[in-house]
Formats: C-alpha cells, sequence, structure tokens
C-alpha cells in the first residue's frame, strides 16, 4: 500500500503541473505540497517548495500564498538551527497575514514565535503568544487552528513545567485530531499522550498511547511517524533491559529507511542499534555494524553527521574498553564526551564519563581518573536534580487524579440518591419495604466503593509524601522547609553578617547573539549547574539565577564565623571553572563566555516570597551593593568590598591588589579589592 502522504502529494503535484487549472488552486496545491513535505520530514523538499510558493505567489501577486511560503521557509530555518533567519522570515508572514485578515495564518505564525521565544528563554513572552492564538481559534470555532495551537501548547507547558495542563492539551489534540479525522495528527497526538505518560513513569497509560500511534500509521500508511514510534520504543525496551525486543523494533525501522532510500535516517537507526547492541554485550554484531556506519557517514553532510557520530564513537569506546584495549577506547570516549557537552544529553554526558574513568584508571593514569570521576559525580546530581522534579510531577499528577476521581465518586452517589429517591417517591404506597431495601443496598455499596477508593488514594498520596518532604529541601534550606511545613509559613529573619556573591557574565547580549537558542540554554545550564556544585562543596546558598547573573550568599539561614572566607573560595572556583571551560571551548571553536564576581558583606533579611513558585530571597542595601561591586569588577576576577576586605586582610590564604575608589553608580566611590 503506498504511503498516506506519499498518495496525497502525488495527487497534489497533479494539480500543480496542471496549467489549465486556475491559479489559486494550483499555488493552494503548492502550499499543501510543502505541508506534507514537513509531515513526512523531506526537509529538503520543504526548502524546495517553500521557495517555490514564494517565488510564484510574488510573480502572480497573491500576498496569502506569499505569506504561507515565508511561513513554511520561517519553519525550516528554524528546525535547521537559524533561528534568527527564521524568525525574520516570521514576522513577515505575520504582517502580510495581520493586513489580510487571515486569522489562522496569524495564529499559526504567532504560536511557532512564541515556541520559538520559549526555547530562546523568554518563557512568559513566548507563552502568552502561544495562549493568545488558541483563545482566537478557539473563539473562531476554526478547528484545525485550533488543533494546531493545540499542539504547540503541549510544548509550551512543557516548557513552563505545568505537567496538568500539558496532558489536558495533549487530551484536547486527540479529541480535535478525531473530529478532524487528521489519521496523521491524530498518529502525532497519541505519541506526544504517551511520551507524556513514560516521562512520568507511568507505563501502561504510555504503552497503550504507543500502540494506537502505531496502529493508525500502520492503517494509514504513515511511515514516517512510524519510525519515529519504532525508534522511540527501542529505546524503551533498551532502558528496561529488553535489548532483543529494542533491536528488533529498530530492524523495522531500518527495513523502511532503505526501501525509502533515505541514507541520513539510515544511519541514525544503524547508530542506535549500535548503542543497544554495546549495551546487550553483542560485539560481533555491533562490529559489523559500526563498519556498515563508518563506510557510509561519510556520504552524509558534516551537519547531519556530527549528531550521529558522537554516540557510535562512544558506543565502540565502550565495547574496546570491556574487551580490553582501554588506550583506544580514551580517545573514542573523549571525542563522544566533547560532542556531548553542551548538547543536553546528560546521560550520554554520564557514560562517556564512566567509560573514561574506568579506561583511565585501568591505564593507571590516575589524574585524569579523578579527574571524570568528579565529572561523573556533576552530571549524576544534576540527573538526579531532573528526577526530583519528575517524581514531584508524578506526585502532583496522582493528587491530581485522585481528586478528580474523588469528586466523580461524589457525584455518581449524589446521581444515585437523587435517582432513588425518585423511584421511592412513585413506588413509596406500593413498593415502601421493597424500595427502601434497595436504597440502602445501593447506598451501602456506594459508600463501601468510595471508602475504598478513599483508602488507596490516601497509600498513594502517603507513598508519595516523603518525595515531595525530599523535593521540599531540595527548594528551600532545612530549617525554612521545617518551619514551612510545621506553620504553613516561614517568619523573614535579621542576618548581621552575610556575603553576598554575584557573577555576571561579560558581554552576554553580544556573545549570545553568535550563538544558537539551544547552545545557549545548554551553555548557561552547564555553568549554573557547576556553581550549583561548588555553591554545595562550600555549604552557602544559592539564591537565585536572574538571566545570566547568578546570586549566592554565605551566613543564612545558619550564621557561620567562616561564611565570609567560604564565600570568596567559592568565587574564585566559579572563576577557575569558567577559565578552564573558555580554554576548552575554544580548542573546539565555540565561542565561550567571560565572568565577573563580586561579593560585599553586611547586614540582610532573608524570607520567602509569595506561595505559588516560592523561593528564599534576601532584601537590603548589602545586595545593592554587592550588585554594584559585581558590575564593577573585571573578568576572570573575584572583585571585593571593604567590609569584604577587612574580614579577610588577615587570611594568609588570599592575597589582594587594591583598586583604589571606584566610582559606583547610585553608591559614590567605594574602594574595591580584587
Amino acid at each position: 500500500m503506498l504511503g498516506f502522504s506519499q498518495k496525497n502529494l502525488d495527487s497534489l503535484k497533479s494539480v500543480w503541473n496542471d496549467n489549465s487549472l486556475p491559479d489559486t488552486t494550483r499555488l493552494n496545491a503548492l502550499t499543501q505540497i510543502t505541508y506534507h513535505a514537513q509531515i513526512i520530514s523531506y526537509k529538503d523538499s520543504v526548502a524546495f517548495y517553500s521557495d517555490l510558493v514564494i517565488r510564484e505567489s510574488k510573480a502572480l501577486g497573491s500576498e496569502k500564498h506569499l505569506a504561507d511560503g515565508l511561513l513554511n521557509k520561517g519553519y525550516f530555518f528554524i528546525i535547521e538551527n537559524q533561528v534568527f533567519r527564521g524568525m525574520a522570515l516570521l514576522d513577515s508572514a505575520l504582517i502580510i497575514y495581520k493586513r489580510l485578515g487571515e486569522s489562522y495564518g496569524e495564529a499559526i505564525s504567532s504560536t511557532l514565535k512564541g515556541i520559538v521565544l520559549m526555547y530562546s528563554g523568554q518563557i512568559e513572552d513566548g507563552f502568552i503568544l502561544c495562549e493568545r492564538a488558541y483563545e482566537r481559534m478557539n473563539k473562531e470555532q476554526h478547528l484545525r487552528g485550533r488543533l494546531d495551537c493545540a499542539s504547540m501548547l503541549v510544548q509550551a507547558h512543557s516548557l513552563r513545567g505545568n505537567m496538568s495542563q500539558k496532558i489536558h492539551f495533549a487530551s484536547l489534540s486527540v479529541k480535535l485530531a478525531e473530529e478532524l479525522g487528521n489519521w496523521v495528527r491524530l498518529a502525532n497526538a497519541y505519541h506526544n499522550m504517551a511520551d507524556i505518560y513514560l516521562s512520568l513513569d507511568i507505563t501502561e497509560e504510555g504503552d497503550y498511547y504507543h500502540e494506537r500511534a502505531l496502529e493508525i500509521c500502520r492503517k494509514s500508511g504513515y511511515i514516517s511517524e512510524e519510525i519515529n514510534i519504532l525508534r522511540h520504543l527501542a529505546h524503551i525496551e533498551n532502558n528496561r533491559g529488553n535489548h532483543s525486543k529494542a533491536i528488533r523494533l529498530l530492524e523495522q525501522a531500518e527495513a523502511w529507511k532503505r526501501e525509502q532510500d533515505d541514507l541520513i535516517d539510515l544511519m541514525a537507526i544503524v547508530a542506535d542499534k549500535i548503542y543497544i547492541l554495546v549495551n546487550a554485550k553483542m560485539y560481533t554484531e555491533a562490529a559489523k555494524e559500526i563498519a556498515l556506519y563508518r563506510a557510509n557517514i561519510a556520504g552524509i553532510h558534516e551537519t547531519s553527521s556530527k549528531h550521529l557520530t558522537p554516540l557510535v564513537d562512544y558506543s565502540e569506546g565502550k565495547m574496546i574498553a570491556e574487551l580490553g584495549n582501554h588506550k583506544s577506547a580514551v580517545k573514542l570516549c573523549l571525542t563522544a564526551y566533547n560532542a556531548f557537552l553542551g548538547s543536553g544529553q546528560l546521560t550520554k554526558e554520564l557514560e562517556a564519563c564512566e567509560c573514561l574513568f574506568n579506561s583511565y584508571k585501568a591505564l593507571g593514569d590516575h589524574r585524569h581518573a579523578v579527574e571524570f570521576h568528579e565529572k561523573h559525580q556533576l552530571i549524576q546530581v544534576q540527573l538526579n536534580r531532573e528526577q526530583a522534579a519528575k517524581d514531584l510531577q508524578r506526585f502532583e499528577f496522582h493528587k491530581q487524579m485522585v481528586a478528580d476521581s474523588l469528586a466523580q465518586v461524589d457525584k455518581e452517589r449524589l446521581l444515585q440518591i437523587a435517582h432513588e429517591e425518585e423511584v421511592r417517591v412513585k413506588n413509596k404506597t406500593r413498593n415502601m419495604a421493597i424500595g427502601s431495601g434497595i436504597i440502602f443496598f445501593l447506598l451501602a455499596i456506594g459508600y463501601y466503593t468510595r471508602w475504598k477508593f478513599v483508602k488507596k488514594s490516601k497509600e498513594i498520596i502517603s507513598r508519595e509524601k516523603d518525595r515531595s518532604d525530599n523535593l521540599l529541601l531540595n527548594i528551600l534550606p532545612v530549617e525554612i522547609a521545617e518551619e514551612l511545613k510545621e506553620k504553613g509559613r516561614a517568619e523573614a529573619r535579621d542576618f548581621d553578617r552575610v556575603s553576598i556573591l554575584f557573577t555576571d557574565f561579560k558581554e552576554f547580549t553580544q556573545t549570545s547573539e553568535k550563538m544558537s537558542a539551544n547552545e545557549l540554554v545548554s551553555e548557561i545550564n552547564a555553568c549554573f549547574e557547576a556553581f550549583d556544585a561548588i555553591c554545595g562543596k562550600y555549604k552557602i546558598e544559592k539564591i537565585k539565577t536572574i538571566g545570566d547573573s547568578y546570586m549566592a550568599a554565605g551566613g543564612l539561614p545558619v550564621p557561620s564565623g567562616s561564611s565570609v572566607r567560604s564565600t570568596v573560595l567559592a568565587g574564585l572556583e566559579m572563576i577557575a571553572f569558567m577559565q578552564e571551560r573558555k580554554m576548552i571551548r575554544s580548542k573546539e571553536g565555540r565561542i565561550p563566555f567571560e565572568m565577573r564576581v563580586g561579593i560585599h558583606t553586611g547586614p540582610v533579611v532573608a524570607g520567602i516570597v509569595g506561595v505559588k513558585k516560592f523561593q528564599y530571597d534576601i532584601w537590603g542595601d548589602t545586595v545593592n551593593t554587592a550588585s554594584r561591586v559585581e558590575s564593577n569588577g573585571q573578568a576572570g576576577k573575584v572583585n571585593i568590598s571593604q567590609a569584604t576586605f577587612n574580614l579577610l586582610k588577615a587570611d594568609p590564604q588570599f592575597t589582594f591588589t587594591s583598586r583604589g575608589d571606584i566610582a559606583a553608580k547610585g553608591k559614590g566611590k567605594m574602594p574595591m579589592y580584587f
């Protein structure tokens, strides 16, 4: 059977090539060809047909089709990580749609722009665009528009960390796709639902939605999505330890891609297969697949292959390490580790670190073994935090399910009572005794059912309580968390001597403009994760991040005589980390950040801000002064105030350079020291 999308493409192409048809009809077909190319992931075709739509619509003077072409080309640039070019085209399309009153095109452009803004860190600004677009499509009862915007809101709420709304819009996408009768979109919607449930480790529901998605793909011939699901299921089965099943799933996907003669996606599947074969210790088969990959990868553009080869390098390195060739394993795993850095693939970074630690240890290179052991621990801390966040989401999800179910039980009970009362009134003379008996019997069943459900619900909540307590301790200091649990609130407190540390990236705006959105977010995240570990090491409290600035404080919530010293040591280690990272990124040809650190010591007030998404925060002139000390520092230096200097000047561990009086905004001249 021909694939669903391929049959549609053939039909649309025949319309476009028929010069006897009206220009508008032909342009509509050409725009739909571009849309279908997006759906089946033919990236080169998306670029080609988008350019064709733009050229032909200009020649024929059709502004609406010009906007469609600009929108599709903008989407192409965004998925190719050329964000600024993509955003420029989206803005151009948006202007035309607004002028023409094309609400659907305007909504889709706005939603896509909103998602890009959210991935770039402008979470609330981007979310507002997505939400307004959906509200407009909902108000106009535009079914396809509601579906497109709802699908985007799944991503938007994921970025905001709102699991209940993410599930709501994923479920709505399923319903809308069913109403629209769009099999392609329904398969995508089921796949999204599966991913959500599996991300919460709710495997039964996740497996169910994956099966539904596969069923629809096979019925409709939607091959590209079927391949995506097969690859995803293979990774899930690999993580569950079902290596043979994972390999069989990949072999199905591989057969489809060989039939389509799609070398890039075929090599992606081969890379996945190598990784799983090595995990299963099927080294002979893995070696054959590695040879196949190495022989074919030269024919793929570097941009595509650079995302695949690190996985193969790591897999081969792990395999030959386990076979005893640690020297070659180090070379391969180190190449893979450097490629994984900043890519967001923390699990792969962790595995590469483990391979390097074991191989360096086997070679007797203890210095490098310790280095990668420490990196392994830092990554594990970050993964544990992500798992804690997932546990909290699952706990909240279970609580919501329990609340909804209890409400439904109560509703059904009341309806049952009302119904039985009506029956009793109608038949009270004739069937008084029988009717009463039935009512009491049904009520007893209802109350017993509810009692069982409530008991089960309490058991679920009890099991999750310990997890939520641990998560609270990740958000707040121990003393504050205990006070909050005991009293429901935490009092603000005065502290006489707290050292405030601020960091800031030099020329952040100019540097960030040269980086992609994903690279920018990954790099900031990597730096701040390292700073979190340093704060933990020196027992100082992270307060918050503000854009590219990081704020921490020593001496609270429990005052300590060594807090000033610990805060300065933490600042020096942060600078050392950034200098090392600069060397690594420069060698790799990537843009590095340079950073200033400023510290000031004095009195503050500390407490909890807000009641939702609360955080522990500090206030006072000391905070403002610390900010001025940081902004008047220099990259690669820890700049401290006179107050901090006075407390440390007798400490033989530190060397100070006086800078004299420095003019600070709003503070006048202040003595400062490096």
